[in-house]
């Protein structure tokens, strides 16, 4: 793992300790760590598990900076799964970095195993292609106007559903 990524995980694991550590969202069973962090497009890309959030975090990479971004202002990135929305960052042990949540809070997962198991299943689905036959299921629901729940799934379309759009 990259230093950049492990400084990650060491300001969200201080981070929980402290400023984190009284907040009533926190799920015990969880901790923070980085899951499947990638060079993309020059920066880094991958998953963090914390006690509170599971997020997408882009990382500057060696050569490729991150504009900080205000605290209303938003940038969209375009992975091969479709488009997602970021915020910025600026812890300044960190520096700039762009996070997208995903799930908050984390309080239904039983065991860390369990919030890893779904953020390596974030990460196959961020760099998947997003026209499958379920993206074309869900996409016809849409037009439809059907709901989208009512399609019939595996747990794993289940959990690549906010990358399909659902």
């Amino acid at each position: 793992m990259t230093g950049v990524v492990q400084n990650l995980e060491s300001v969200f694991s201080e981070i929980a300790r402290t400023r984190m550590v009284d907040v009533p969202i926190l799920n015990p069973a969880l901790r923070v760590e980085a899951v499947g962090f990638r060079v993309w497009e020059g920066l880094w890309a991958g998953v963090l598990v914390t006690p509170w959030t599971i997020n997408l975090v882009l990382l500057p990479g060696q050569d490729t900076r991150l504009d900080a971004l205000a605290l209303d202002e938003k940038k969209e990135w375009q992975f091969p799964s479709g488009k997602y929305e970021f915020m910025g960052l600026n812890e300044p042990a960190i520096g700039t970095c762009h996070i997208c949540s995903l799930i908050s809070p984390v309080t239904e997962f039983v065991t860390h195993e369990e919030a890893l198991a779904v953020a390596q299943e974030i990460i196959i689905g961020l760099f998947a292609a997003q026209h499958d036959e379920l993206a074309s299921r869900i996409d016809e629901a849409r037009l439809k106007g059907e709901a989208i729940s009512q399609q019939n799934m595996s747990r794993r379309d289940f959990l690549r559903m906010p990358f399909l759009g659902g």
